[in-house]
């Protein structure tokens, strides 16, 4: 899979969630989710839909591609899991939400796939 960097991941994961909330997607609907301005937040998408991570219809409506939709999957699992686990440790969950944010970019595979057998248990 390839490697993004976080923002990249961060705004398919985003795209992702509001799938999930959403009838479609827009420019303006991830702006407003992750408080950036428009123009930002469309050249991101330029740079998403040249790496074929996402498709933008004529009217404006963002669509996951396969590759996008496996790296957001990714990721919002991540955050999921480590959010939770560290709830579970007594972390304040607007803390745990907040440090799942920084380690689901960085944190190894293996170290990932561990963390999650151990909490599966």
């Amino acid at each position: 899979m390839e490697m993004l960097n976080e923002s990249a991941e961060n705004y398919l994961e985003t795209i992702l969630i509001l799938s999930k909330r959403l009838p479609v997607v827009r420019s303006v609907d991830i702006a407003n989710e992750l408080g950036f301005k428009k123009p930002s937040v469309s050249v991101a998408m330029k740079n998403l839909r040249n790496k074929n991570h996402i498709t933008v219809t004529d009217a404006g409506f963002i669509y996951l591609t396969e590759s996008g939709r496996e790296i957001a999957e990714m990721i919002y699992e991540r955050h999921q899991l480590l959010s939770s686990w560290l709830t579970i440790l007594g972390v304040p969950a607007d803390i745990a939400a907040e440090d799942a944010c920084k380690i689901e970019h960085v944190i190894s595979k293996e170290s990932f796939d561990a963390i999650k057998r151990h909490v599966k248990k």
